[in-house]
């Protein structure tokens, strides 16, 4: 029986209408793939609330969790995840990689260049298909 996993992703755009993005450090689970920032989801916790205390852990800046994008659940080789992405925006720091290979502001359209998560890859294309 695989494990199953519940986290939540960050859809963080700025004014110049990019993406915040993350590249997982190769010490992490999923090494080397781009994702949505965020993480577990703690007992206790609602989805919104993880997502801002993850962002505040791994980027040092807070933020304003909105409207979910992206409800997806992902079978990988070792466990299923279960995805939650949430429109996001900065209210206070700038992103630093406290534990993350790189962060990089990306365009709408280049996302699908960098190589995601295959349970970020619905939300991107959910992204993509509103502009």
């Amino acid at each position: 029986m695989k494990k199953h996993i519940h986290v939540v992703g960050a859809i963080i755009e700025n004014d110049k209408n990019e993406i915040f993005c993350a590249l997982r450090n190769p010490h992490m689970v999923l090494a080397n793939y781009w994702e949505f920032p965020g993480g577990k989801i703690e007992v206790g916790e609602t989805s919104k609330q993880a997502l801002a205390r993850e962002i505040l852990e791994e980027f040092n800046c807070s933020i304003e969790v909105n409207e979910k994008v992206e409800d997806t659940t992902y079978e990988y080789q070792e466990f299923i995840v279960r995805l939650e992405t949430f429109k996001a925006t900065i209210i206070s720091g700038e992103p630093l990689a406290l534990e993350h290979t790189e962060i990089r502001w990306v365009a709408r359209h280049h996302l699908l260049e960098l190589n995601f998560a295959p349970a970020d890859i619905p939300s991107i294309k959910k992204l993509l298909a509103e502009k």
